[in-house]
């Protein structure tokens, strides 16, 4: 038995995956914490595990504000590195805290590996990577955050060294904030990362090689493993106002932007409810951080909004998710055999919902800026007529789905704690 600490920091998409994943380390005989933000606790102290808290929780006031974190624009992409280092800062004045002496063993996720390395390090304990996204530079595709356009090989991998310097920029505070407070000698996040690598210890991507294949020109020890599921009770069950609405009618088209869009609930559940309805298809609205809600639509009674439910319960009821194609998103929906409308936002989202499109299992996707064109209902209302009437998608969804069930991704992390002596 080992004493595990899981980070992972972020939205509920970087978030939920590790609550399954610790029940499963659980599972096997390990004690398991997650560090994680005040607004997970909850979630995690339901899946059995310890909660232990980080800072910068993306829910709540940011440092010296009197009201919630507004997110910069998609296309600000200063406003968005200045987020991203500020939140980070934040982040590595809080890691410290959440490792006890007797931890054992360090799991971390993409957020917070590069601050997770040193405290590894202070601690002489060994720690796993185990990013939810690809990071490594590859011919095969350009970085996850650039859009999803290819750059030919050369081009990907040059590409995706710069992410990594930018990375190291991002980090650069935090890190010599954090390697002061351990006591340990100054090292740039350059230096730690090269070092890490040069290592070659094993890195475990939790996604399916069904929704990207793993790079042939990564070094050993990057594997993808399969995707670790967010936990919920076995016994869990759709509440009876869900159950109720599905049983009115015909399977229903999800639409929800998990995280993104926040503050702009009134205008997406205007357009939502008038393209489902020009669709003649029933809709749930799941509220997120978007606020959606079928308020403004009262006459719709195809509607229904919900909050958050897990949509392992929900996916396989629905004849269509249109979402916007975070990583954990986009896997439910393959694991439930529905077609999806992409509408991706910001980040990783775009590569996502490029991958989704060429699996077959989705339409083309909509960037979330077009749904404020003129022509956004009848283009939305468009696609999802395409994925609910076509059986190619639906067939091509249904197929993943059976792929993915094959898959035991957080198994392969119970085996490589194994390997690393828990």
């Amino acid at each position: 038995m080992t004493k595990i600490l899981i980070t992972a920091a972020g939205s509920y998409g970087d978030v939920a995956p590790y609550t399954g994943l610790g029940a499963r380390l659980r599972d096997a005989g390990h004690e398991v914490a997650l560090a994680t933000h005040d607004t997970y606790a909850p979630l995690v102290q339901a899946a059995g595990l310890e909660f232990r808290r980080l800072p910068a929780d993306p829910r709540t006031r940011r440092p010296g504000t009197t009201g919630q974190a507004q997110p910069a624009a998609p296309g600000d992409k200063r406003a968005l590195m200045r987020q991203a280092a500020a939140f980070i800062k934040e982040l590595g004045g809080g890691i410290a805290d959440a490792a006890h002496e007797d931890t054992g063993l360090l799991l971390l996720s993409a957020t917070t590996a590069p601050l997770g390395h040193h405290l590894a390090e202070a601690l002489d304990i060994p720690s796993l990577d185990l990013p939810l996204v690809p990071s490594a530079p590859t011919g095969d595709f350009a970085p996850v955050v650039s859009g999803g356009r290819s750059l030919g090989r050369w081009g990907n991998r040059a590409a995706g060294r710069l992410s990594l310097r930018i990375i190291d920029r991002l980090y650069a505070d935090a890190t010599r904030d954090l390697r002061a407070r351990l006591g340990l000698p100054p090292a740039t996040p350059h230096t730690v990362r090269r070092r890490t690598e040069a290592a070659g210890r094993p890195v475990l991507h939790g996604f399916s090689e069904v929704l990207l294949p793993r790079p042939a020109d990564w070094r050993t020890g990057l594997d993808v493993v399969g995707n670790w599921w967010p936990w919920h009770a076995p016994d869990a069950q759709l509440p009876d106002l869900v159950e109720d609405f599905l049983a009115a009618g015909p399977p229903p088209v999800f639409l929800g932007f998990g995280s993104m869009a926040g503050g702009d609930g009134e205008r997406l559940s205007t357009l939502a409810a008038a393209a489902l309805r020009r669709a003649k298809v029933r809709g749930i609205l799941q509220s997120g951080w978007a606020g959606l809600t079928t308020r403004r639509a009262p006459e719709h009674t195809d509607l229904l909004t919900l909050g958050d439910i897990p949509h392992a319960l929900l996916f396989p009821r629905m004849s269509a998710v249109v979402h916007h194609c975070g990583a954990g998103t986009t896997a439910a929906g393959l694991r439930a055999g529905v077609p999806a409308v992409p509408v991706p936002v910001t980040a990783d989202q775009p590569f996502w919902a490029a991958r989704l499109a060429s699996l077959g299992a989705a339409t083309a996707p909509i960037p979330f800026a077009d749904l404020s064109a003129e022509n956004a209902v009848a283009r939305l209302a468009d696609a999802v007529t395409q994925a609910v009437t076509s059986p190619a998608r639906r067939d091509h969804a249904t197929e993943a789905a059976r792929r993915l069930a094959t898959e035991d991704g957080a198994g392969e992390v119970v085996k490589a704690v194994g390997r690393l002596g828990g």
